[in-house]
């Protein structure tokens, strides 16, 4: 038997003589609660938010995107590259090339990036979810060239979603100077035309300045036959990412850079991860302040328990033996504190999730109504553990107090 967990315990739960030890006790635990509670809430919250624009961009961007390193186009006839679109754990893979244009309508003009795709880009993202209009996803036909616009660049350009007249797009030629006299004839040109859909993906990087057109359009406007800017790709239901990408690495080699959805946009959620550190620290500062008042509750508890330890000293007790079993009495206070606001984090967190009782305003001007959350196993163990370590290094101040108190009632 443990005899500094089993003093501690009797400790813990057994009346004292001065009520107020109680007391301090008990605000000692809801004070390690609450941090507990508001510690794992507030990272569920940042964990949803991560989730929700997760799924934003899922239906845009591919699951890894191979890019040239240290160039913008390189060539699809690379051998590397043939060889890695046959793969096996690849289910589609499609060319894509970006290049910034100038999108002019009547009198409107735009700078916009044009994102030229094959056909197979229809099913290698969830596009059609995004899509808004009674028109259907089409690049090409016999007759004309169509553009797919971000509904902010829509509204830019001041058009709708069936204009009646043909957009036109600029693109600056590779090679020559401008002409001065005819500057339009230094531009590849190329007029395109509404399928009647356009694209809403809830985030102005994509709405406010994109254009899908035809892979083949692209490559003739920026003078780039035979290129592209990325090859992205679906893999195979069941496939680990982690490998897949491990194993394009090894064949393609450092000339390119393959990058899954998070490194995609790097940026975005780079952001997210700096706020959930920073409240992290917050509020684990918070829980520092709160395990104080074990430190309070502790001293109170040696000064009515000095003759016990007196007289665990003289049946042969060491002092560290009797240290061990304050310091165990004020971890397990944080330990009650720290399951308790634990329990009742996950199950407001539960309730948030499936009601949505704390909602995000009344101005129906949010994606969702109410604020996402998602509840990790990996936060729950770093509350736990953070709540452990801090409580720990807070008593440990107390081990040479009870020695003291135990020398002068000798």
């Amino acid at each position: 038997m443990n005899l500094p967990s089993f003093i501690a315990r009797r400790y813990l739960f057994a009346k004292k003589s001065h009520n107020v030890i109680n007391v301090i006790s008990a605000i000692s635990v809801a004070g390690i609660m609450l941090a507990s509670f508001a510690l794992i809430c507030t990272l569920s919250v940042f964990n949803g938010f991560h989730q929700l624009v997760e799924s934003l961009f899922r239906d845009f961007d591919p699951e890894l995107k191979v890019v040239a390193n240290g160039r913008k186009f390189f060539s699809m006839d690379d051998e590397r590259i043939q060889k890695a679109c046959k793969l096996g754990f690849i289910d589609i893979c499609t060319f894509t090339l970006e290049e910034q244009a100038l999108i002019s309508f009547k009198s409107k003009q735009q700078i916009a990036m044009i994102k030229g795709v094959e056909d197979s880009f229809h099913d290698l993202v969830g596009i059609e979810n995004l899509l808004k209009g009674n028109g259907i996803f089409m690049l090409k036909d016999e007759v004309c060239n169509y553009g797919i616009m971000g509904v902010g660049l829509m509204n830019k350009m001041n058009c709708g979603i069936n204009p009646t007249y043909p957009l036109r797009l600029y693109v600056p030629k590779k090679e020559g100077r401008v002409n001065m006299t005819n500057p339009a004839a230094s531009f590849n040109q190329a007029d395109i035309y509404s399928p009647g859909v356009i694209f809403c993906v809830e985030q102005e990087k994509y709405d406010d300045s994109y254009a899908i057109i035809s892979l083949e359009l692209a490559q003739q406007l920026t003078g780039r036959d035979g290129e592209a800017s990325a090859l992205e790709i679906k893999t195979k239901k069941g496939t680990s990412l982690r490998k897949a990408i491990r194993k394009l690495e090894e064949l393609l080699g450092p000339d390119f850079i393959v990058q899954d959805r998070l490194h995609q946009q790097q940026d975005v959620f780079k952001v997210f991860k700096m706020e959930k550190f920073i409240s992290y620290l917050f509020l684990s500062f918070i829980l520092l302040i709160a395990c104080f008042n074990i430190i309070g509750s502790l001293i109170m508890l040696i000064v009515e328990k000095q003759q016990d330890a007196s007289l665990l000293h003289s049946l042969g007790a060491d002092h560290k033996t009797i240290e061990k079993i304050f310091i165990t009495n004020g971890v397990l206070i944080s330990l009650i504190g720290a399951v308790s606001g634990l329990t009742l984090g996950i199950i407001a967190v539960l309730l948030q999730k499936k009601f949505g009782f704390i909602s995000l305003g009344a101005s129906g001007n949010f994606i969702v109504d109410a604020y996402p959350v998602s509840i990790q196993v990996k936060d729950i163990i770093l509350v736990l553990v953070t709540v452990l370590v801090v409580s720990f290094l807070s008593v440990r101040p107390i081990g040479p107090i009870a020695r003291r108190f135990i020398k002068d009632s000798e």
